[in-house]
Order: structure tokens, then sequence, then C-alpha cells
């Protein structure tokens, strides 16, 4: 595999940073204060073509895959602005639509995923399974032709801007107990579906929500791919959204980085930089090297991905190694600034929540770990 990216590579990393650099940090910042999704550079990421770029052509998108997806989110989060909601329509909607979806199913969808003008965001996580996708308890079942869905879903991002969910929901179960699951796809203004804004103290430009369903009706047509295969169709997004979630943790990283070190140099106490402070700057240092190495990473499971290879301890490393250098590199450039790393002025405190909450979602470090000791070191269960 080779280490050194293509010249089309720092192309588009160049194209993606003259769009997003206009926007930058100011403009993240505001609109996560006031809780209003960066639409404006959502547009102009659309317009452009990049952000179906891992869309097939047929459908309007830019035909490469998870790699340039993956630089796409990490050079727009690098300029200061981290888009959370590609993690959710890009590398989980359109990815399991592409392999699954049924031809009827991809011609209405992928299009408008593509060009940016319609999201369909993922509903999965519910208030009582935690990361036991087994214990998911929404349900749909057969009704003649339909389907009906019961249950609830909690923390489901972006359903305010979304035209429809992909809904994981258990549809039966096989002889030992395990959990059938199956894909719908349910418009968000589907009678019998409640959507409730979820409170977060963490300042973020996507709201959260908890969803309610109350014999929500739904076509056959609805159904993603065969019933009961679910769980698979699952896992095929799940490391797509742990590798653009590490993109997107090393994009954050590397802003931080570029406004501490900036500060760093220009901040003059006692007739020299403070940069020129080993207690300024080894900090930095080191959280350079981390997001260098979660990069390395990233790129070599997206890569994995993209040739259908085995991926799943590659996403989950790059997804542990990314969260825990932007968290670094974030809380050492709110030291480097002193005082000032908490001034609203200077804009740290939002990228802090966004990689403390990266460090959680969308699968926590412990998970991770637990993945780790089991299927890369052959260790027991833990659980």
């Amino acid at each position: 595999m080779d280490v050194l990216e293509s010249d089309e590579t720092r192309d588009l990393r160049a194209a993606v940073a003259a769009i997003a650099a206009p926007f930058g940090g100011r403009y993240y910042v505001e609109h996560a204060r006031e809780g209003r999704e960066c639409t404006e550079l959502w547009h102009a990421l659309g317009d452009a073509g990049f952000i179906g770029v891992n869309i097939p052509e047929e459908y309007g998108g830019g035909g490469g895959g998870l790699a340039e997806l993956t630089v796409v989110i990490e050079e727009s989060a690098a300029k200061g602005a981290p888009i959370l909601l590609l993690l959710v329509t890009e590398a989980i909607s359109a990815e399991v639509l592409t392999e699954f979806g049924t031809p009827e199913q991809r011609k209405e969808w992928l299009p408008g995923l593509a060009s940016g003008r319609r999201k369909v965001v993922f509903a999965i996580t519910e208030p009582d399974a935690g990361s036991n996708t087994h214990k998911l308890a929404t349900t749909a079942r057969r009704d003649g032709d339909e389907w009906v869905v019961d249950g609830e879903k909690y923390y489901i991002s972006g359903v305010d801007t979304a035209d429809a969910l992909l809904l994981v929901a258990r549809t039966g179960r096989d002889p030992d107990g395990t959990a059938r699951l199956s894909l719908f796809l349910v418009p968000v203004d589907a009678p019998g579906l409640t959507v409730t804004p979820l409170p977060v103290d963490v300042m973020l430009p996507e709201k959260q929500f908890t969803l309610r369903f109350d014999g929500v009706r739904l076509p056959g047509t609805a159904l993603v791919g065969e019933e009961g295969e679910g769980f698979r169709q699952v896992f095929h997004g799940l490391n797509p959204e742990r590798i653009t979630g590490a993109a997107l943790c090393v994009g954050i990283a590397r802003y931080a980085l570029d406004v501490a070190s900036r500060y760093a140099r220009d901040r003059t106490v006692w007739d020299r930089p403070i940069g020129a402070h080993q207690g300024v700057s080894h900090a930095l240092a080191k959280a350079k090297i981390e997001t260098e190495l979660a990069a390395l990473m990233t790129h070599r499971a997206a890569a994995l991905h993209d040739r259908g290879l085995p991926a799943g301890e590659a996403s989950n490393m790059a997804k542990y190694a990314a969260a825990e250098a932007a968290l670094a590199a974030v809380d050492a450039a709110i030291q480097t600034h002193g005082g000032n790393g908490v001034s609203a002025d200077f804009g740290l405190l939002p990228y802090w929540g966004l990689a403390r909450l990266l460090r959680i979602a969308p699968v926590n470090r412990e998970m991770i770990l637990n993945f780790v000791a089991q299927h890369s070191l052959g260790l027991p269960r833990s659980y």
C-alpha cells in the first residue's frame, strides 16, 4: 500500500480547502453557538461535487470511494468547519444504499445525496440498547404488503434537516434468540412518527433528537435489501462511519494545532514568543505527532474498505487514535492560549466539545479496546 498521496488526492485536498477556508472557524463557531447547521458550506461543497464524492457517477456522484470522502471531511475540518452530518448521510446512508438499495431506491435517493440537496440520516441508537445492537427494541412487523414500526430511537442527528431516516429495526429473532434486523427508509414526516429535540450542552451546529414510532406504516418498497440482513448491512455502514469520524478528528486536530502554533509564535511574554518555551512547544509537538499517526491509520482503513478487504480492526484503531489526538490537540491549544483559551473571542471551546463527543461517538473508546483485545489479541471476551 502506497503511503504517499497521489497528485489527484493532493488536488482534491487543495480544492476542498479552497472552498472551506473562506467559511473557516468564525463561521463554524457562530453556527455552533446558535445551533444552526452549516448549510451554506454544505451547499458550496455539494455544488462543487464534493459532498457525494463517494457516490457512483451514474447517480451524479464523484465515482470515488471512502478514501476521497475522508479527504473532504478532513480538509473541511482542518479549515475550522467540521461537518458532522457527512458521517451520517454520506459515510453511512449513501454507502448502504449504494451497496444494498434496490435500483428504485438508488435512483430516488442517491442523486440528491450526491448533490447535497437531500439528506438521509441514520436511526439506530436506542435508550436501553447502548452498544449492543442485538438488544434493539424497535420492531417492524409485516401487515399485508406493508410494514408497521413501533419503538423509540435516541440521539439521532440532523432529523430537522433530513428528508428520510435509514432506520434499523428488529423484524424477528433467530432460533438462538439473536435479533434479526432489517433496514428501512422512513420519511421524516411519516404519520405516527414523533420527533422531539434532545437538548445537549455541547455547542454543535447539528441538533439531536428522540424519535417515537407509534404504528408507523411503511410500504413494502421501504425495505432496504433483504429482510433479516440488517446486521450485515449496518456494519457495512458502521466501518465507514468510524473511518470518517476519524477523519473529522484529524481535521479538528490540524485546525487546533494551526491556531495554537500561530498564537505561540505571535504571543510574546518576557521578550520572547511563548512558543520558545518547551512547556508550550512540547505539548503541541506531541499532539502533532499523534495527529499524523492517526491520519496514517485513517487513510489505511479507508483504503482497506475501498478494496473490499477486512477493515474492522483498522477502522476501530483509526477512530480511537484520531479521537485521542483531536482531544489532546484542542486541549493543548486551549492551554497554549492561557485565559484566552476559554474566551469567546478565540472560539476554541466548541472544538473541545466536539472532540470530546467524538471520543464517545460513534463508538466509545472502551468498546474499541474491547474489540482490539478480543479480535486482535485473541483475549477472552469481557462483556
